[in-house]
């Protein structure tokens, strides 16, 4: 069994703060053996980390987070960026042109960009596979929403720890049954459903803090690109 971190982001998001450096030497201190990168709408560190993932004793797997006009969609396994502002339907569709898996990622989370403000139960289950928990939660409800979902839809279950600071990273892992250590073996063992999943929470304060530098640099961005 692999131990895979799928939800991280790095310094291009807009909303995160560590290089992939410090994400890399993170996942290995951790004893992580996989991760992707999933950065909002921005795929370029997501690709220098699947790069450089081996010096660390890594499986790297370029991923992003793309948002769609339901919300939030993970694509993992694709090397091209799909732009934002897609129909969750056309999401999936680029995401599985390249060959990619489509996770939808803390689904229940509206406040979160989950998907489920904006689309039937009927269209999350058109998800390859769901993401059922997520290291950033207040009580844990969406999570256990998310994993009676996909148990009774027979959706495969994955983790992740949402990580947007480097120590964070392997807060939330999933357990992938692979048949060799690549990632298109980890791909297709989540498609499979080969997976358990473990985490921990967040520590709310990081949460907080968190989410505020992420509107602070937000608001900073807007506020430079008025004046280009």
């Amino acid at each position: 069994m692999l131990s895979v971190e799928l939800h991280a982001h790095s310094s291009l998001s807009y909303d995160g703060r560590d290089s992939v450096e410090l994400i890399l030497e993170q996942a290995e201190a951790v004893g992580l053996d996989a991760i992707a990168v999933t950065d909002h709408d921005e795929i370029d560190a997501s690709l220098e980390a699947a790069e450089r993932a081996p010096e660390y004793g890594l499986v790297g797997i370029p991923a992003i987070e793309i948002s769609s006009t339901a919300g939030h969609v993970l694509g993992l396994g694709i090397e091209e960026a799909v732009p934002p502002g897609l129909s969750y339907e056309t999401t999936l569709e680029r995401i599985r042109e390249q060959g990619g898996l489509a996770v939808i990622p803390h689904p229940f989370q509206q406040s979160r960009h989950g998907v489920t403000a904006r689309i039937s139960l009927e269209a999350l289950a058109e998800g390859d596979a769901i993401e059922v928990y997520n290291s950033r939660l207040l009580t844990g409800r969406a999570n256990r929403q998310a994993e009676r979902f996909a148990r009774e839809h027979d959706l495969p279950m994955t983790a992740g720890s949402d990580a947007h600071i480097s120590e964070m990273v392997g807060q939330a892992i999933t357990r992938v049954d692979a048949d060799e250590r690549s990632a298109e073996a980890i791909l297709e063992a989540i498609r499979e459903g080969r997976t358990s999943v473990e985490g921990k929470r967040t520590p709310w304060h990081i949460s907080f803090r968190q989410f505020g530098g992420g509107v602070t640099r937000r608001v900073r961005s807007t506020v430079v690109g008025l004046f280009r």
